[in-house]
């Protein structure tokens, strides 16, 4: 089996494989993820209408660098988003 870049992603450096059912899980990616990751990532959720509904939540409540990025790669996709809604403050939260 192919090893897809989301699978070996940095971002789960604290987990033991990929569960892309876990909202945490997939926070993490969206927060922490390289280039490669958030590529498969987004090519799963343009076939993926629940994927894409739980980004879209997980961007709306969770502290991320780029939410907007996000909301915009969802637009992309045909998700309808508020690309000026309110995001939580990635730095007003961060405890770096």
């Amino acid at each position: 089996m192919k090893t897809t870049a989301i699978e070996t992603s940095r971002a789960l450096w604290n987990r033991s494989g990929l569960n892309l059912e876990s909202d945490e899980v997939l926070a993490q990616i969206l927060d922490r993820g390289e280039m490669a990751a958030w590529r498969a990532l987004y090519h799963m959720a343009r076939t993926d209408a629940l994927l894409r509904a739980r980004i879209k939540h997980i961007v709306l409540t969770v502290p991320l660098p780029l939410p907007r990025f996000w909301l915009a790669a969802l637009a992309s996709l045909g998700e309808p988003v508020d690309v000026a809604a309110k995001v939580p403050d990635y730095y007003e939260h961060s405890s770096v």
